[in-house]
């Protein structure tokens, strides 16, 4: 039965990213019918952005309180309502509002799906299965372009959003006829629940803690310090490597058209490896803590040498390197996100996800968007590529410092 929970959550990421993308495949036709400017466009993304990161504040905190079958089914119904509504806008205005919406609903994918896995998988089995469903976002950023372009030759752009939002009310239904936690689900036998409880033998020791209280944990901040650096490192990567491809390397758009995809096909290669390679260390008797971080060090450790792509001779070695860098991501973000279930009671796994979201969200605005902004205006694209390299060995070493050995955390004994 976990396994079928865990399409449920890959699911919904696919979900997830195909209602974000579908604006930024389709904007050449919305700016167009809608007399857009750049300044308008910029608009959008920032409120999109803004309300990302607050809403990863919120939903975790609602999630955890919520418990994870409601708290995931008022998100993903939220952003598709969302998504449904930008059918009906009329300007920028009304745009930017309901992609403000979007973004609060969205940002309670991550913290749902986190707390989810948390709650059906063994410790060892974690990262791989959270590898795997986060592999749905680069699914959909694979499939989500063609299909768009396609469905806006026959529906336009608005039946593009009326499709896609319509898609998360379809998974709500089964969800929510299908979900409970493992001790009440009665598809559950008892080999799976021995299983999946096969390691907790600090179960029903787990403290309390609040959304507040969690951030006078040193833990929290190893893993908000660790997602405001490595998540802007994804975002650079999405938002600044089709212009690179076509300024720098001269790609034609067809070109771009075959790479894009090869890339995000080595992402999700990586999301799956990188889960896997901590688990296999765990069976063979490794700590948790320590192999989380083996399997991110090794991550963290290809990201200078895929920093390399800037400086290939050849295209198509600048591709593969690019490639490296996002597959190294992926299986960065497959551990790194498993440390908050690792360490923290599952009742306040969602909260700590969000909170690290929020910090990512902050990073990705300043890292990804605003600095790199300048600096390839002035100095072009070398010294951004090469400092983009050098995020996750820095938080690697913060993750150490803070979190430490990764054991959970035990209420005291009366």
């Amino acid at each position: 039965m976990r396994w079928q929970i865990l399409a449920f959550l890959f699911y919904a990421t696919t979900v997830n990213y195909l209602d974000r993308i579908v604006f930024s495949v389709l904007i050449p036709v919305i700016e167009k019918e809608l007399s857009l400017s750049k300044l308008d466009y910029g608009f959008l993304t920032g409120a999109f952005q803004i309300a990302y990161t607050v809403g990863f504040l919120l939903m975790g905190k609602l999630i955890d309180r919520w418990g994870t079958r409601i708290g995931y089914a008022v998100s993903i119904g939220w952003w598709s309502l969302a998504a449904v509504f930008h059918a009906t806008a009329r300007t920028a205005v009304s745009l930017g509002f309901w992609r403000a919406m979007l973004g609060l609903g969205e940002a309670g994918n991550f913290p749902s799906a986190i707390k989810a896995v948390a709650e059906w998988f063994p410790k060892k089995d974690r990262a791989l299965a959270t590898g795997i469903f986060n592999a749905g976002t680069n699914v959909a950023s694979m499939i989500g372009p063609p299909v768009f372009v396609a469905m806006d030759a026959h529906f336009g752009w608005r039946g593009c959003f009326l499709i896609t939002g319509a898609l998360g009310f379809i998974w709500l239904i089964p969800w929510l006829w299908s979900y409970k936690i493992p001790e009440h689900h009665p598809r559950v036998n008892q080999a799976e629940q021995d299983y999946i409880r096969s390691n907790v033998g600090e179960e029903g020791k787990e403290p309390t803690i609040g959304w507040l209280q969690s951030l006078k944990f040193r833990q929290t901040w190893g893993f908000a310090f660790a997602k405001f650096l490595t998540d802007p490192v994804w975002w650079f990567y999405l938002y600044w490597l089709p212009p690179y491809l076509f300024d720098v390397r001269k790609f034609k758009l067809t070109e771009i058209g075959w790479a894009l995809p090869v890339v995000y096909l080595m992402a999700d290669l990586g999301s799956i490896t990188g889960g896997w390679i901590s688990g296999f260390l765990i069976r063979r008797g490794w700590q948790q803590g320590k192999a989380r971080k083996m399997a991110m060090g090794i991550c963290a450790g290809a990201m200078p040498i895929a920093a390399m792509a800037v400086l290939a001779p050849s295209p198509v070695a600048a591709v593969a390197l690019v490639s490296l860098a996002t597959a190294a991501h992926q299986g960065w973000s497959a551990n790194l996100y498993t440390t908050t279930s690792d360490v923290f009671p599952k009742k306040a796994v969602a909260s700590v996800t969000g909170i690290g979201g929020a910090a990512g969200g902050i990073g990705g605005v300043l890292i990804s968007a605003v600095i790199p902004g300048y600096l390839i205006t002035w100095f072009g694209y070398t010294p951004v590529f090469l400092a983009m390299g050098c995020f996750h060995l820095t938080a690697l070493w913060l993750v150490h410092h803070f979190m430490g050995d990764m054991r959970p955390m035990i209420a005291p004994t009366p």
